[in-house]
């Protein structure tokens, strides 16, 4: 997956990452909205990046520009290389999930002066984005059912217990009540744990997810293996 930020003339690049779209391990079972990511992607660097956006996204803004309807904000590009090149699997115009979750960790500069600058012509030209070299890995946990249905209702416990710097969790399908939080849809949480290599990063992510229990919770095992 590649978002790359527009400003209506330019589609610059953010760090790539990898998702797993399956609900079981090992890529089995039916396909979901993502069950968990990581970020970077071996052998997609920077220059790399720039070519596929090159390919990818800067030719979907030429052409809106061209119709006069000029895009700005995020696109989303869902990829799969192949020996013949990229091949575009979906377009969307937002921030990915979960992609973003192990994307924006990483992110060192100022991510409201870049949407501020995509939002005005032409305002990302000659913009440079700085990457921290740290790993981030995403788990999403996901309610019973999920994805042909999901359940609400369970108590989500553990939460407090996940105190870290090196671990964010952000709420997906969650509900507020005087007893606490409560799951309130078919992903419920991603865990994304940070770390200087890709198995502490993982550790991470996976030790903090498995203190969060709620009735019915899935997860991968194998994210970012």
């Amino acid at each position: 997956s590649l978002l790359a930020l527009c400003d209506g003339v330019n589609a610059i690049p953010m760090a790539p990452a990898q998702d797993y779209k399956r609900i079981f391990d090992g890529d089995q079972g039916p396909n979901t909205g993502g069950m968990g990511s990581y970020s970077p992607v071996p052998g997609i660097g920077a220059d790399h990046a720039r070519v596929l956006a090159r390919a990818v996204h800067q030719p979907i803004v030429d052409e809106l520009r061209r119709r006069g309807t000029p895009f700005h904000g995020v696109l989303y590009a869902g990829l799969m290389m192949t020996r013949k090149g990229p091949k575009v699997l979906e377009y969307n115009a937002r921030f990915g999930d979960p992609e973003t979750q192990a994307v924006l960790p990483r992110l060192r500069s100022d991510l409201l002066e870049l949407l501020d600058r995509g939002s005005r012509t032409g305002g990302l030209e000659g913009i440079h984005i700085e990457w921290s070299q740290a790993w981030a890995v995403t788990v999403v946990l996901a309610s019973a059912g999920y994805p042909e249905s999901s359940s609400s209702g369970q108590l989500i416990s553990g939460l407090d217990s996940v105190d870290s710097l090196d671990t964010e969790i952000l709420h997906a399908g969650t509900r507020a009540t005087a007893d606490g939080y409560v799951t309130a849809g078919g992903r419920v949480l991603n865990v994304t744990g940070i770390g200087d290599t890709p198995s502490e990063a993982r550790d991470r992510a996976y030790k903090a997810a498995e203190r969060i229990e709620f009735e019915g919770k899935q997860m991968r095992n194998d994210i970012a293996e």
